[in-house]
């Protein structure tokens, strides 16, 4: 009895620990999603296309099937169609121009010039969609992105989540080591059921390091000192925010694409971030 008596007081000073720190922060950016339609254009825009490795969904811009605003949510939604390619070429060898139609469409919205931060407590509250192949994910990449490309600018990924492994969150941090050379670091705990429910996914961000929760679960620390042949410089510069709902399939981490979920929709509550 003892023992359960200090756990549960233990835990409560967890959770009020989090509460005063996050209190003593300002509240820089926030969007709570209280309207109706697309996503707010003065705070997000879009990802558009074939955009990542060999992901299957073709990520369209201001679609209401995809992207929308309602009943005080964000939702992102997956859906198996087929889609005119706008940008199909027959016989070209770019796979952004192969497929005449795209097998499925998502949604991919960020900050990209419009805000980005350097610092901060990062947070969103969300319902992510059960299923395999489901592959919702929140996170930040550099500002310099357009200018160095990736892994050079720096990613920070708050919260990743695998249908396919429905217990685990992941939090991972990817960089280039002095060679150019893709580096990564990172934990994916097996947490409960992520996709039964709104939980909160949020990292603490500083000069030092950068400290990852799930709710009111600290499960990665990642702390500069310890990067691998790399200057750690590049996660003191600014970040910008992605949301988005990839799709999987045999030649992605999402892995094989279960069509019989689909639709798949992704609920964002809110997104905020404090100074």
């Amino acid at each position: 009895m003892k023992t359960i008596v200090f756990l549960i007081a233990l835990l409560c000073l967890s959770i009020l620990s989090s509460a005063q720190k996050t209190s003593k922060r300002k509240l820089v950016f926030d969007d709570e999603f209280n309207y109706s339609g697309l996503p707010d254009s003065t705070k997000w825009g879009y990802e558009k296309g074939f955009v990542r490795e060999k992901e299957p969904q073709y990520y369209t811009e201001k679609r209401l099937q995809n992207c929308r605003v309602e009943n005080g949510m964000l939702v992102i939604e997956g859906i198996k169609e087929q889609f005119p390619n706008p940008g199909f070429k027959a016989g070209s060898n770019r796979r952004e121009e192969q497929q005449q139609f795209a097998p499925y469409t998502s949604a991919s919205i960020n900050t990209s010039g419009k805000y980005s931060w350097q610092y901060g407590r990062i947070e969103m509250r969300a319902k992510v969609p059960p299923g395999s192949g489901t592959w919702p994910a929140f996170w930040m990449l550099g500002d310099s992105f357009h200018d160095i490309n990736w892994p050079r600018c720096g990613e920070i990924d708050i919260m990743e989540y695998l249908g396919r492994d429905s217990t685990r969150v992941h939090g991972t941090v990817h960089y280039a080591d002095s060679l150019g050379k893709h580096q990564q670091q990172g934990v994916g705990p097996v947490v409960g059921k992520p996709a039964d429910g709104f939980h909160i996914y949020a990292v603490d961000w500083d000069e030092k390091g950068m400290t990852f929760y799930y709710d009111n679960l600290k499960y990665f620390t990642f702390d500069y000192a310890g990067m691998k042949n790399a200057d750690a410089n590049v996660f003191k510069k600014k970040f910008y925010l992605l949301i988005n709902l990839a799709l999987g399939s045999t030649d992605d981490w999402g892995g094989l694409q279960d069509d019989s979920i689909l639709p798949a929709k992704y609920y964002i509550d809110y997104v905020r971030v404090y100074q």
